[in-house]
C-alpha cells in the first residue's frame, strides 16, 4: 500500500492542552507513523488575542491523499469547534488548526530549508528540531516543550514517534 508523507502543524489557542491532545487523537486511525516535535507555547501572530498558542509540527505517513488529508483535517477542526467559513477565522482565537506545510518524504524534509517549508516564521524552532530528530542528529537547544498528557498519550516535551502496531489490533506503540 502506497504512504503519501507530509509535515504538518498543529496549533490551537482554546483549551490548547485538551485541544492539542484531541487533534492527534483525531489523526491517529488515519496515520501509521506520526512524530511529533516538542510542543511550544507561542503568542499569537496576526491576530489580536491574549491567549498563547500552543504549536507543534509532525512527519507523518498516511494513505490518504492531500486533497484526502486536507479534508480530515478541516473535519477535525469543525468537529472541534473552528469554523472555517467565518470570513475572520484566520483573525480569530481557534481551537484546533491543521495544515499540511509540504508534501514530501522523510529524507527532502531533512534537507529542505526551513524557510522553503513555510513563512511562519514561529514554526521554525519546531521545524529544525523535527529535522534533526528525523535525521537521528543532535537536537538543537530549545525552550522546554509543554507536556501534554490525557489517559492514553502522553508528549509535548520533547520530540515523539508513534507508531501503529499492527500485532496489536492497531493499538499504538510510543517509542
Amino acid at each position: 500500500m502506497h504512504h503519501n508523507k507530509y509535515l504538518i502543524g498543529l496549533g490551537c489557542n482554546l483549551d490548547p492542552e485538551q485541544n492539542m491532545a484531541r487533534m492527534v487523537h483525531a489523526l491517529l486511525p488515519y496515520v501509521n507513523t506520526l512524530v511529533l516535535s516538542r510542543v511550544l507555547a507561542t503568542p499569537p501572530v496576526g491576530m489580536n488575542s491574549y491567549r498563547q498558542f500552543l504549536n507543534c509540527v509532525a512527519y507523518i505517513e498516511t494513505t490518504l491523499s492531500a486533497d484526502e488529508f486536507k479534508t480530515l483535517s478541516n473535519e477535525i477542526e469543525a468537529t472541534m469547534g473552528r469554523d472555517r467559513a467565518d470570513p475572520d477565522s484566520k483573525r480569530k482565537d481557534r481551537p484546533a488548526d491543521i495544515d499540511i506545510l509540504c508534501q514530501a518524504d522523510r529524507q527532502e524534509i531533512i534537507q529542505k530549508p526551513v524557510s522553503a517549508i513555510t513563512e511562519e516564521y514561529f514554526l521554525y524552532p519546531v521545524i529544525s528540531e523535527l529535522q534533526a530528530f528525523l535525521d537521528n542528529k543532535p537536537l538543537p537547544v530549545m525552550p522546554a516543550g509543554v507536556s501534554i498528557q490525557d489517559q492514553h498519550l502522553f508528549f509535548g516535551q520533547t520530540p515523539t514517534t508513534i507508531d501503529r502496531d499492527t500485532d496489536t489490533s492497531q493499538k499504538r506503540v510510543l517509542q
